[in-house]
């Protein structure tokens, strides 16, 4: 495998100034709410910012050009212009592409606009074709949609605006992700997530009960994309913990745990947008010198816990973790 590209690791002047697109979908749509109306096929436009992983969902009516020039422009108007944008080799991609060179080259030849959009081109890169790994960065972010999205949806047909305010409720859950410790401050119990690269602090749902027990038969139609919102949570909150937890802990001696780390608590219990964080208070490690349980400080109570019931922000293990070579006697 080779070396991360350059813009994956060098600090941007904001998100989505190297950019990544793709389409999730297709999922079933109507007009009006209510029997008797047809449904349609509509996609989600997935963007995502190649430094930070940051997403950002709309809603795409079909497949045309014109709809993902439409996507782009809403995408731009409030994430920014980006100066590279990556995609796959799809058609309504490469229209695009060449629609939006020749808007460039127009923009460019208006002496009114020569001198602020001659240097804000954008760069549209394409991945080789039948090479969906070069643009695995998208692609996960693809699954984490689409995969729990239908499952969530079930078989509902949702109408065009309550699936967007779906997707926006989604991506302020992917977006609320923590990624590392903010401080070393022993008090300090907030993590780094995306949405702090976006809006300078972190995303939270608005307080209001569970859903999750209601029969669907007693919902209102806001109340059931609440409902949805919650069930993607739930499922899609667990599948990322799990990622967090590192398979080769069976076979090699990670020494992760040590006094003063943030880690994150497994709480099914816990809220959308919300994740439970404690500082390790202090190690307990068993007879052959390994740490596999400690104590853990959260703002709110102490806790004892196997470190299995735990997971290590991902900037921490990547930066931090000390991994000895495989014992042979395993």
């Amino acid at each position: 495998m080779g070396q991360l590209p350059d813009f994956r690791v060098r600090p941007a002047a904001r998100a989505f100034v190297h950019c990544g697109l793709d389409y999730a979908g297709p999922i079933q749509i109507r007009s009006i709410p209510g029997r008797g109306y047809k449904s349609r096929k509509a996609y989600i436009a997935v963007f995502i910012c190649m430094t930070i992983k940051a997403a950002h969902l709309e809603l795409v009516s079909d497949l045309s050009t014109s709809a993902c020039l439409a996507a782009f422009d809403r995408f731009c108007a409030r994430r920014g212009i980006p100066s590279i944008l990556y995609s796959d080799n799809a058609t309504n991609f490469q229209g695009a592409q060449r629609e939006l060179a020749d808007v460039w080259k127009l923009a460019s030849m208006d002496p009114n606009v020569l001198n602020n959009l001659a240097e804000k081109g954008i760069k549209w890169k394409f991945i080789p074709p039948a090479s969906p790994h070069f643009g695995g960065l998208w692609e996960a972010c693809v699954r984490s949609v689409k995969y729990h999205l239908k499952r969530v949806i079930g078989a509902h047909t949702l109408t065009f605006e309550e699936m967007s305010t779906l997707i926006c409720k989604i991506e302020a859950c992917l977006n609320s992700r923590p990624l590392g410790q903010m401080s070393d401050n022993y008090d300090d119990y907030t993590a780094l997530t995306p949405s702090h690269l976006l809006i300078g602090s972190s995303l939270a749902s608005k307080p209001e009960p569970s859903l999750l027990d209601e029969k669907e038969t007693r919902l209102t139609r806001w109340q059931l994309i609440s409902q949805m919102r919650d069930s993607f949570w739930k499922i899609w909150s667990q599948d990322y913990l799990h990622s967090l937890q590192q398979r080769p802990k069976w076979r090699t001696v990670q020494k992760l745990a040590r006094v003063g780390r943030l880690v994150l608590l497994r709480n099914p219990l816990a809220p959308p947008c919300s994740w439970e964080l404690g500082r390790i208070e202090d190690c307990h490690p068993g007879d052959d010198g390994l740490i596999r349980v400690v104590t853990v400080k959260t703002a709110r109570s102490k806790y004892k816990r196997a470190i299995t019931k735990l997971c290590f922000l991902p900037i921490d293990v990547n930066t931090h973790a000390e991994v000895n070579p495989p014992d042979d006697t395993l």
